[in-house]
């Protein structure tokens, strides 16, 4: 099936709306390749694709959705039968509708590569072979746990009654790897990736020294005494504090009461050196994208500006129940759109993390943490999170350390930013990471 194909599938099911009736069609298709390696054979393989139609039918009030996981042609009509039969069980809501253009232009990006969509299965293989031969040549005292080559493409097609007609494919791949380092008794464990729109973008052997330097620095680590300190952390941990804080940019957690951002707008809420952005139109971006799940166009949102926050993030159902308009946030998790930051990205200084650490006189850059998801209370703001990584001593990495925890709030971390490095990683998420150095963190450990 074309790209006009699906769209024009979309466009004979909103086609069929009756008199008072408003219907969205959500048309996908997309696919993965999953591949694992160890010890130069493929232990994992998996190679699938999918598609699916959504159907949303709206009337006074209520809401109808149904599913199916084909574009069958002779299963559509069951779709929307099921969607109108649902509308009787939806729940009156005072907001229900769907998007409505929004006159925001979208931003075409590159973000189809051919040589991805036609690269043998065989080569693929053969990267995740490549990045472990790599990886263990790094270290004498590294083994790989495993060694991955990951990718995925999608595209969607979007109609609606109110005059949306949208379609947008995309692709992108990356390989990864696990490490352990042993030491007589001791295995610490590392990783290392690569991301891009093709293989050709792919830096293995950065990615195998990374994951064998992140393994044994630590070996030989100890527990630090507890103390007030500065932590420098490091890109990849910075990106995964991104996005804990994402959801309290959501409009709809706010209504909710979900946001410790909520009656803050306007307000200084981070050290006046944090430019807080969500840009999902910069290429760059491993979870760039043209459209949100609406089919309005994504764009560039900025939430904090010089530590003041701008902006809360918004699907239409959000944007009607808040009075405002959306901000092309809308995503889709399943059935009807919720609403979520695309792709999180900190305004960069210049400093490497070298010089970021040389203005350190006691620290701990943070390498890794443990259960931060599950540290992080989302309303309050409060987190605790197991850690580890290096010692800092009067400007320059010591010894390396484990089995602490870090705890402060989000936002009174934001409050303690005192610089940003230049050392931007674009990583297999939505949140671009950085060097930060935050003062005043409490560290718990011996």
């Amino acid at each position: 099936m074309s790209a006009n194909e699906l769209q024009d599938l979309a466009d004979r099911i909103v086609a069929q709306a009756k008199a008072g009736e408003q219907i969205e069609a959500y048309v996908s298709r997309g696919g993965e390749t999953s591949i694992r390696v160890y010890e130069g054979e493929v232990e994992h393989f998996v190679s699938a694709q999918s598609e699916s139609v959504g159907i949303r039918v709206i009337r006074d009030g209520r809401t109808g959705y149904a599913y199916a996981g084909t574009l069958d042609e002779s299963v559509l009509h069951e779709v929307l039968a099921d969607a109108r039969d649902n509308v009787q069980f939806g729940t009156p809501d005072e907001w229900a509708g769907l998007a409505e253009p929004d006159g925001v232009p979208i931003v075409k990006q590159e973000l189809w590569n051919d040589t991805l969509a036609a690269f043998p299965t065989e080569q693929k293989i053969a990267l995740a072979k490549e990045l472990e031969t790599l990886t263990l040549a790094a270290d004498k005292r590294v083994r790989c746990d495993d060694s991955n080559y990951d990718d995925a493409y999608g595209e969607t097609a979007f109609a609606t009654t109110t005059g949306i007609r949208a379609y947008g494919r995309e692709n992108g791949c990356y390989v990864s790897v696990g490490t352990l380092a042993d030491d007589g008794d001791e295995t610490q464990t590392g990783f290392g990736f690569s991301v891009g729109r093709s293989p050709a973008e792919f830096d293995l052997p950065r990615a195998a020294r990374e994951a064998a330097d992140r393994a044994t620095r630590l070996l030989g680590a100890t527990k630090p005494q507890s103390k007030r300190t500065t932590v420098v952390l490091d890109p990849y941990v910075t990106a995964q504090f991104l996005r804990v804080l994402s959801s309290s940019f959501s409009g709809e957690n706010v209504q909710k009461g979900r946001s410790f951002f909520a009656d803050r707008m306007g307000e200084s809420v981070a050290n006046p050196i944090i430019t807080l952005i969500d840009d999902p139109t910069n290429p760059l971006a491993y979870s760039a994208t043209e459209l949100d799940g609406e089919g309005l166009a994504a764009r560039r949102n900025v939430l904090i500006e010089n530590g003041v926050l701008k902006t809360f993030l918004h699907s239409s159902y959000s944007a009607r129940r808040g009075n405002t308009v959306s901000t092309g946030n809308a995503v889709r998790s399943g059935g009807t759109p919720g609403v979520s930051c695309l792709a999180m990205q900190l305004t960069p200084g210049t400093a490497t993390q070298n010089e970021l650490i040389a203005a350190v006189d006691d620290g701990v850059l943070i390498q890794m943490v443990q259960g931060l998801h599950s540290g992080v209370n989302p309303i309050s703001g409060d987190f605790s999170t197991g850690a580890s990584g290096l010692a800092i001593i009067n400007g320059k990495v010591g010894a390396p350390v484990r089995e602490f925890t870090i705890a402060s709030t989000l936002q009174k971390m934001l409050l303690d930013v005192v610089a940003i490095g230049g050392d931007v990683e674009w990583l297999p998420m939505s949140a671009t990471g950085v060097s930060l150095v935050i003062r005043d963190v409490t560290l718990s450990g011996s």
